[in-house]
């Protein structure tokens, strides 16, 4: 289990749907978080190798080599530094629209992740798999890439279908 029910996001059933919705406080400015998200050199260190054309209608390409996951889906949204919206998923699959959203306050920015899924998937797994993601995210973007966090995974993943 988390440390606590806060460090979760919210998980809600529209129609034949699931929407997720997490949220992170980064102590860093909207440009560098920004810079995590879309440039390559920087997403390969919590993400994946791959490129995001960043304009509405540009390709979201990414390759998780480990195990064997292509996304090669079409940028949907796209504000610069506020919105980046494109599917997680590769060709023949469900659309996963998966939305990143960025609010400065202060110095700080506000990430809001709005991941959608079919309601016959796993959506535990798929927010824990993102709560394991931004862990990464937080740790890269102070200078101290670290590997996927498993054990977050396992705890988190329990702690959304306890929520369901």
């Amino acid at each position: 289990m988390t440390d606590s029910n806060e460090e979760l996001g919210t998980i809600e059933r529209r129609g034949s749907s699931f929407e997720a919705r997490l949220e992170r406080l980064i102590p860093h400015g909207t440009a560098e978080v920004w810079a995590m998200l879309t440039e390559p050199a920087k997403m390969v260190e919590w993400l994946a190798p791959g490129e995001i054309e960043l304009k509405k209608g540009g390709a979201a390409k990414l390759n998780f080599v480990d195990s064997g996951i292509v996304i090669d889906s079409t940028v949907s949204e796209f504000e610069p530094e506020q919105l980046l919206e494109y599917s997680w998923s590769g060709p023949g699959e469900p659309e996963r629209p998966l939305r990143w959203e960025l609010a400065a306050i202060g110095n700080a920015t506000r990430l809001t992740l709005t991941l959608r899924a079919p309601d016959d998937e796993d959506i535990a797994r798929s927010c824990a798999g993102w709560e394991a993601h931004l862990m990464m995210l937080l740790a890269a973007i102070e200078g101290v890439p670290i590997k996927f966090p498993f054990e977050r995974f396992q705890a988190t993943r329990e702690s959304y279908n306890a929520l369901l």
